[in-house]
């Protein structure tokens, strides 16, 4: 990323920071409300996280880190923007919970090599220009064995497409959702990484939000307002949500996906070489 675009990115996300209010951020709703379906799918795999230290790459205000916080982990928040990173510290405390916090962008991250037990990245590698040497980073700042969460949006929903070209207030120009290729430059540090898509026949949500509900996506970040719905207004959405889980199965039709999580581990061997830029990428079948 250049220097003007992290400029740009700060300065974008310094600006959300100051506009909101820190008693109104869903800490638990991020990671257990119905709609939190990545998130879920998260937890489940990274088991029992008291002890653990965890490295949270872009933590945005901060619902992430404050969250695996209270779980037990001891964490890392980091982020180009001093604004969230400040969030994210208040929004600990608010919740009786310290957190490190760190002004960094990601592909130069200022912290301990083979140290975390988890690197957790939310909504973060769409944003940066160089993912490999965010990649790089990553698998340096792994204890042997560790392991990464990515989940970002996908870049081939023609629907989705629209709906980013009518956000442009909230959403920075420097973005660019990720695609399959990425798992792919994913599993030259971590060559075990797999990828599940999420939100296809579900996403009707955001057009109740557009055509029923009136809101226009630079009136509400979608993407958050979806953490407010309650068990009892997603009676008509649940269906949907698990006609996905066997969707989101089949080839070609997981491309109409918002959202992909990449997880993987470091390998233990610590006596294999390093993956370089100039080592060629791995084939792998999906």
């Amino acid at each position: 990323m250049t220097e003007r675009a992290r400029e740009r990115e700060s300065v974008f996300h310094d600006q959300w920071a100051a506009s909101v209010d820190l008693k109104a951020l869903p800490v638990r709703e991020a990671f257990e409300a119905p709609t939190a379906l990545e998130n879920r799918f998260i937890l489940r795999r990274m088991g029992d996280l008291r002890g653990r230290r965890l490295l949270d790459i872009g933590c945005g205000l901060g619902e992430s880190s404050v969250f695996f916080a209270l779980q037990g982990a001891q964490v890392t928040a980091t982020d180009l923007s001093p604004g969230m990173v400040e969030t994210a510290v208040q929004l600990g405390l608010l919740h009786s919970v310290r957190l490190e916090g760190i002004v960094a962008p990601g592909e130069e991250l200022p912290v301990a090599s083979n140290h975390y037990h988890f690197v957790y990245a939310a909504n973060t590698l769409h944003h940066v220009t160089d993912r490999e040497t965010l990649l790089q980073q990553i698998h340096r700042a792994l204890i042997p064995d560790g392991s990464v969460f990515l989940w970002d949006p996908l870049a081939y929903n023609p629907v989705v497409n629209v709906y980013r070209r009518m956000a442009s207030q909230v959403r920075t120009i420097d973005e660019a959702p990720l695609t399959f290729q990425d798992v792919t430059l994913a599993r030259k540090y971590f060559p075990d990484a797999r990828h599940r898509e999420f939100w296809i026949l579900s996403l009707a949500l955001f057009l109740k939000y557009y055509f029923v509900d009136r809101i226009h996506p630079n009136q509400q970040r979608y993407w958050k307002l979806i953490y407010k719905e309650t068990p009892r207004r997603l009676w008509w959405w649940r269906p949907l949500a698990a006609l996905d889980t066997a969707l989101t199965r089949i080839p070609l039709i997981k491309r109409l996906a918002w959202n992909m999580v990449v997880w993987g581990r470091k390998p233990a061997d610590t006596t294999l070489a390093v993956p370089t830029r100039s080592t060629p990428l791995p084939r792998r079948s999906k």
